[in-house]
């Protein structure tokens, strides 16, 4: 186990437009806010496609319709970001996985993101699981 005690930082609101891709827009705006560390703390929206990929699969599967948010969580920074969404459809059939290019906003999307002061959330490779995993790490390192 990585553990490893921080303060909580500035809250972020964002309001995300329809037409807008829900990755691509929260990389570009954690580049320009220089965000070295930050969670998830609330998402509410609509999408007109999700694009997921589920565990153990390298491939992703895209979902369209009047989908609700119905959860988003995970870190972000400008180093890279970890996301997973659930979608329900009209019919509230649910699908949830890892956050991929190709989420679309509908109507809005709603968030609030909590930084994490004093720290830097990096991303590197993982010789387990071979992944770029979560490397946390205070800000004076």
């Amino acid at each position: 186990m990585i553990a490893l005690t921080a303060q909580a930082g500035p809250v972020h609101v964002l309001r995300l437009q329809p037409g807008e891709d829900v990755r691509v827009t929260l990389e570009a705006w954690a580049r320009t806010a220089q965000l070295e560390a930050a969670g998830i703390v609330s998402a509410v929206g609509s999408l007109s496609a999700a694009h997921l990929r589920y565990a153990g699969r390298a491939d992703g599967i895209i979902t369209s319709g009047d989908l609700e948010v119905c959860g988003l969580s995970g870190t972000i920074a400008r180093h890279g970001m970890h996301l997973h969404l659930s979608v329900g459809d009209r019919d509230g059939t649910m699908v949830g996985g890892h956050l991929l290019v190709g989420c679309i906003v509908r109507t809005t999307l709603e968030l609030v993101i909590q930084e994490v002061a004093g720290m830097r959330f990096l991303r590197t490779p993982d010789p387990v699981t071979t992944y770029d995993e979560l490397d946390p790490r205070p800000l004076d390192r």
